[in-house]
């Protein structure tokens, strides 16, 4: 068994984003948590890269779970929600979020499971700019 020296604190700061580089796939999803009420348990996320002729930037697929009848509301407002909201992330736009599916289960519990999809572009702007 090998036992790694570096004390947990070290391990954390190796993982924290250096640099502005970092993509920022943590702040969207935080986002997206936020905008669902915090009543969505995260399934799963995946990111590919995406280009145009003028543009480059990153599409995110989110899976959420909604459990229960009070998340499953928290569900339906983030569906409605969803695209047409302002993100703020600093340095990205979000130039595109849409609801993909939606799947219901009624055992053993009500619960709504949603994928979403959303499409970041890089804001060369708003790098700029203060916020």
């Amino acid at each position: 068994m090998r036992i790694d020296p570096r004390s947990d604190s070290e391990m954390l700061a190796a993982l924290k984003p250096q640099g502005t580089s970092r993509r920022p796939w943590l702040r969207l999803l935080s986002a997206v948590v936020e905008l669902a009420g915090n009543k969505g348990e995260l399934l799963r996320h995946a990111e590919r890269p995406w280009a145009s002729a003028t543009f480059s930037g990153t599409r995110h697929t989110i899976v959420l779970a909604f459990t229960g009848a009070a998340a499953i509301a928290a569900g339906e407002a983030f569906m409605e929600a969803l695209p047409e909201h302002e993100f703020e992330i600093a340095g990205q736009l979000v130039a595109d979020a849409a609801i993909l599916s939606v799947e219901h289960e009624t055992r053993p519990e009500p619960k709504m499971v949603v994928e979403a999809e959303l499409l970041l572009l890089e804001d060369s702007y708003g790098a700029l700019t203060p916020g």
